[in-house]
């Protein structure tokens, strides 16, 4: 989703909205529009409407690649952090959730330099919610092998 802010048609239309400090030298300053969205209902919808069609239709005809390949692959993983939110849950076979604590999250959060944590997780589903809805929950509260681990066993069990 990051690459869509570079689209000449997305940076027009964040500099419209916010003005051209949100896209200094022409490129979308991406903690600029956080700012606004985490803070404005308005500002995150107007986003979410621009985006989360175009992020819909990117991976739709990336499934199509995919599903044309030969031979074709056990499986094809597509990252979506707002899958639930979004409504785009359906358009998957299956759904992984990978939760963690608050607490690490807030911590890995801002290790990242993210801003306003509290006001991104009170716009999202909470961790219980995601692993109630998606076909499977792993928790990430470990180390990067342990979380590989048993994301690849899951793989395994969906390609059999």
């Amino acid at each position: 989703m990051h690459e869509l802010y570079d689209s000449p048609e997305l940076r027009q239309a964040v500099g419209e909205r916010w003005g051209e400090d949100v896209v200094p030298g022409g490129r979308v300053d991406r903690s600029a529009v956080a700012a606004r969205v985490f803070s404005s209902d308005d500002d995150r919808r107007w986003l979410e409407g621009l985006l989360w069609p175009r992020v819909g239709e990117r991976i739709l005809a990336w499934r199509e690649e995919v599903e044309a390949m030969t031979p074709r692959p056990p499986a094809a993983v597509v990252e979506v952090p707002l899958l639930f939110e979004a409504g785009m849950d359906e358009a998957f076979d299956a759904t992984i959730a990978v939760v963690a604590p608050e607490t690490v999250r807030a911590q890995r959060a801002a290790g990242r330099g993210h801003a306003a944590v509290d006001e991104r997780a009170g716009r999202q589903l909470t961790q219980d919610e995601k692993a109630e809805r998606a076909d499977f929950a792993v928790v990430n509260d470990g180390s990067v092998d342990a979380l590989e681990r048993r994301l690849s066993e899951i793989l395994v069990t969906l390609s059999s």
